[in-house]
Formats: structure tokens, C-alpha cells, sequence
């Protein structure tokens, strides 16, 4: 017999859910519902500092108030950072991360004096400095205890990818609300050297994401359009390290009155405040339209 299908919903506890999650958790709900899958709820609470423990407890209130179901335990990704580090050391095995001690400050300085590009995100891609250290000045750097981020080598990447794929190309399968499948070519390297694990953190948001979604078992990855140029740097990372490839579906956005993606800070829009002016599931699921979506 086929495994069903999993999907899951992962947001951070760094703010009040909004319309925008509202879309997306009741948009991975319904195509479990419709694929007779299996739906989760993960908690990407990694970054410690930003994230605050009553937020979780709020993100499950809008769940459950909005009539979505998912199975237990939910996932924190508080509790999971050995597995990340093991990851990291696996990918410093394969020779494809390399410290780098550069502060932002400094990478967008050369950005800015022309000898950089900026990444999906907008944000300047790091132009290389440390790449090139020679042995002495990286082990002195190390004895230092300076701070530093491991990022990702994306051509010595993208060639031992070429060679475990044995010609053929990096895509990624995006499904659309029924489950119908079209090939999509993966573009990782529009990331430059990634950051893979950050300074203060023992993963960055890419290397913590696929190692969930392969543990999890994760199938099916919903998620708004914003992420979808992230896709082709998670598909990379899921085929240097082995795991599992999920379909993805990317959903639509939902943006203010002047063409804005919802953010957390815009709180008259949060599903809490939502629900203090009187609103209903139901209406939320109309404003979304996906009442003619999903019923």
C-alpha cells in the first residue's frame, strides 16, 4: 500500500499569525484533506532571541479556532539542534562550507562599491573575501574565537551535485491544488555562497527546513510565493545530503491595500485581532476565497 501523503504548516513564534498564514495553513489542511494525506504543525523557533514561548501557544489557538487539525507532537525546532550540527558536519565533510568571518556591515560595503549582487531576498551576496584566506590567516582567525558563519562553496556545491544527479538536471516537481505535477528548473546558485550556519545559530533557515521536512517525512510542502526562489537552494541541499524530495506548491500572497505582503508587525490584520472584531472562520476562509476552493 502508497504511504499518504504529508503535509505540514511551520511558522515562527516571533509575532501574532496574520491572513497570510491563515491562507497557507488552511491551503496545506485542504490539499491534505483532498489528497487523503496526513497534516503537521511545526514550531521553527531556532532563532531563540526573536521567538517568545506565548506566541506558540497563540499560533495554536488560531489553528484550532480556524478548525484545522493536525497530529501530535508538534515539532520545535528549539529542541532539534544536535541534528542540525550533524547535517553541518556532513556537508563540511563533503568539502562544500567554508568559514566566513565577514560582518554584514562589510558585505554591504562592497555591494555597494559595485563588486557585489543581491540574493532573492535582497540582500548582497558576500563577495568571496574569505575564500580565499590563506591556511595561516584561517587557523589564526580560528584560534581567535572569532565569530563566524559557514557558508555554502555553491560551485564545488552545484558540481558534486552534477555528479550524484549523473547528468541530469536539478529541478523540483510544483504541484498544483489538485496534486498535478510540472518539472521546474532549481536556480540555487541566484543564492551565492549561502549562509548554511550562522554565527549566533547552529543552522540558518535552508539547512533547518530540509532536515525537518526529510525527518517528518514531509511529502508535500506548502508555502507562499515568496519562498518559491528558496526552493532551488532546498532542493541542492536536499541532494548533497541525501534526503527525500517533497513536491512543493506555492500559493498566492495576500498583501495589503497597497500591494504589500501582510507582515507580522501590520497587527490589525492578525487572525487574534480578526477574531476580537467579530470575524468567523467561515469569513476568513471567504476572504481568502478558498470557500470555492475547498468548500
Amino acid at each position: 500500500m502508497t504511504s499518504p501523503p504529508v503535509f505540514r504548516f511551520a511558522p515562527s513564534p516571533n509575532g501574532e499569525l496574520h491572513l497570510g498564514h491563515a491562507l497557507s495553513a488552511l491551503v496545506g489542511a485542504g490539499m491534505a484533506r483532498r489528497l487523503g494525506g496526513r497534516f503537521l504543525v511545526r514550531i521553527e523557533d531556532i532563532d531563540t532571541r526573536r521567538c517568545r514561548p506565548e506566541y506558540i501557544e497563540h499560533i495554536l489557538e488560531d489553528l484550532a479556532w480556524l478548525g484545522i487539525q493536525w497530529e501530535e507532537p508538534v515539532l520545535r525546532q528549539s529542541e532539534q539542534l544536535p541534528v542540525y550540527v550533524e547535517a553541518a558536519r556532513r556537508l563540511e565533510a563533503a568539502g562544500v562550507l567554508y568559514p566566513c568571518y565577514a560582518t554584514r556591515t562589510e558585505i554591504a560595503a562592497a555591494a555597494f562599491r559595485g563588486k557585489g549582487s543581491v540574493d532573492p531576498d535582497g540582500v548582497p551576496l558576500y563577495p568571496g573575501r574569505d575564500k580565499v584566506l590563506s591556511a595561516a590567516e584561517a587557523a589564526r582567525r580560528m584560534e581567535s574565537g572569532a565569530p563566524c558563519a559557514l557558508r555554502l562553496d555553491m560551485a564545488r556545491a552545484l558540481d558534486l551535485a552534477a555528479g550524484v544527479l549523473k547528468g541530469r538536471p536539478l529541478t523540483f516537481t510544483e504541484v498544483d491544488l489538485h496534486g498535478n505535477p510540472s518539472q521546474v528548473p532549481a536556480q540555487p546558485a541566484f543564492w551565492g555562497d549561502a549562509v548554511i550556519v550562522r554565527k549566533d545559530l547552529p543552522a540558518s533557515y535552508h539547512l533547518a527546513v530540509v532536515v525537518d521536512d526529510a525527518r517528518q517525512g514531509v511529502t508535500h510542502v506548502t508555502r507562499g510565493l515568496d519562498l518559491y526562489p528558496a526552493t532551488g537552494l532546498h532542493r541542492l541541499l536536499q541532494v548533497l545530503l541525501g534526503l527525500p524530495e517533497p513536491v512543493y506548491h506555492h500559493h498566492r500572497l495576500v498583501t495589503d491595500e497597497r500591494g504589500r505582503k501582510l507582515a507580522k508587525s501590520a497587527r490589525d490584520t492578525s487572525l487574534k485581532a480578526l477574531r476580537s472584531q467579530g470575524w468567523t472562520p467561515q469569513r476568513v476562509r471567504e476572504a481568502l476565497g478558498l470557500d470555492r476552493i475547498f468548500g
